[in-house]
């Protein structure tokens, strides 16, 4: 990120005038991938982790978890240490003293980037690049730079780009250009003595409020493939980023998502048919969770995750195999809750058993599911999935109603109806009709009724 130039400089003559066509190109040279460093990429970088974490286990994993994020991103990590920060520094977060030691051990390491476990205001960020002397890219920028390689369908990259430019939308004044120069106009395009920072602020507003209308429509769309499944049972995947989910949902009902070994491999919910005869069970993969996400992020995604607070039964997946297992799962539940899901039942599935040289103690995991069902497997065990499928099946078939229906012949085109979306525990032929014996969900079993209704 280049630092604040108080200068009069020549850009000036490259800022458009008015919005003839040029929206784009503004939004491209000024995008978030320009104030959100695009920089771990191809750059030597020096991690540092910094928080008031006193356990050094636990700040060991956060340290490790920023390094595998950078590394995710093809940044070449040449150093990395972990500072505990007992009082942040109003003005730097680390104090202009920390800061130059901790610049001169990153030049020395041959850095050309800082990248800082922290979320930073965007005067932090610019007062500390001074006191550093080298771009800096903050855990905000880091998540953001993820998520944006993930982002696949047209729904997931307007939710990116929206958190982007919130992102960007406070540090216009740090993009390199002098900010605070009038750049003149005319009456067609804007007021006289307009200044850059101000003709950007406006370009970025207009943009995000086009990328919100844009997003409204993607989620009319989704909302009304969500009433289409309100009449199935769903089951929603949740877990931390990287626990193994996709590959899980792959085994489960067959199908071939990509479940690459990467942090937020999956942003968008995809929804898959566990079983499809007496009533369809729907399966649905949620984008990952991490430690200290974003709130803008958390506010794009909030409509792709409402189908965690929908579900009929969550099923939470833990990396098995993960030193940091507990605070993973901690990190899950907490922003289960904060989805408005912690009333939600919940199943929870050990996953990646097979990366262990021995299993770990059943009552310790037993102990974090609280009295809740689990399991531990491997997702790449036939048996073991074959047997949690069942298990998902009864617990979600447990919480179905069973009621009688009666059927006259001349209705029998009702028939298929019922079969296709209950399961029929017994029928018995009488002179006018056919009596059922139905188990379905509450939601499945009201549609039938008004369907039925008036039929006799």
């Amino acid at each position: 990120m280049l630092k604040f130039n108080s200068k009069p400089v020549a850009e000036h003559s490259e800022v458009p005038l008015g919005d003839d066509g040029e929206l784009e190109k503004l939004i491209e040279r000024f995008s978030a991938r320009d104030a959100v460093p695009s920089g771990p990429e191809g750059a030597a970088c020096y991690v540092v982790s910094v928080g008031p974490e006193r356990d050094p286990v636990a700040r060991a994993a956060q340290l490790s978890e920023i390094v595998a994020l950078v590394e995710h991103q093809g940044g070449q990590v040449v150093g990395q240490e972990i500072v505990r920060l007992t009082r942040p520094h109003a003005r730097t977060l680390l104090g202009t003293g920390t800061a130059q030691t901790i610049a001169e051990r990153a030049r020395e390491r041959g850095a050309t980037m800082l990248v800082l476990d922290a979320e930073l205001t965007p005067s932090q960020t610019r007062n500390l690049e001074d006191a550093l002397g080298m771009p800096l890219c903050d855990r905000e920028a880091v998540i953001l730079n993820v998520f944006l390689r993930h982002a696949r369908t047209r729904r997931a990259r307007i939710q990116v780009e929206i958190a982007q430019l919130e992102y960007l939308r406070p540090r216009i004044r740090g993009l390199g250009l002098d900010m605070d120069q009038q750049t003149g106009g005319n009456k067609y395009a804007r007021g006289p003595g307009e200044t850059a920072s101000e003709l950007m602020a406006r370009k970025l507003d207009g943009r995000l409020k086009q990328l919100k209308l844009s997003l409204s429509g993607c989620e009319t769309s989704s909302q009304v493939q969500r009433q289409q499944r309100s009449q199935c049972q769903r089951v929603a995947l949740v877990g931390y980023t990287n626990a193994g989910k996709t590959s899980l949902m792959n085994a489960l009902t067959q199908a071939e998502l990509s479940a690459r070994d990467m942090p937020f491999e999956t942003l968008d919910t995809t929804s898959r048919c566990l079983t499809r005869h007496g009533g369809e069970i729907v399966l649905s993969d949620t984008v990952g969770f991490i430690r200290r996400l974003p709130e803008r992020l958390l506010a794009s995604f909030h409509s792709t995750l409402s189908e965690i607070s929908e579900a009929s039964l969550l099923l939470i997946v833990v990396d098995v195999s993960d030193p940091e297992r507990e605070l993973q799962l901690e990190t899950t539940l907490r922003l289960i809750e904060q989805m408005g899901a912690q009333d939600v039942p919940r199943f929870y599935v050990f996953n990646k058993l097979d990366r262990l040289p021995a299993p770990p103690d059943p009552a310790e995991l037993s102990a974090l599911c609280e009295g809740q069902p689990w399991v531990m497997l491997s997702a790449h065990d036939a048996p073991a999935v074959a047997q949690l499928e069942r298990r998902l099946i009864e617990q979600v078939r447990s919480r179905e109603q069973e009621n009688t229906l009666f059927i006259p012949y001349r209705h029998s085109n009702q028939l298929s109806l019922i079969y296709a979306n209950c399961r029929v525990l017994g029928s018995e032929a009488g002179d006018a009709g056919l009596k059922l014996r139905v188990q379905a969900s509450p939601a499945v079993m009201a549609r039938l009724r008004g369907s039925l209704k008036g039929v006799h």
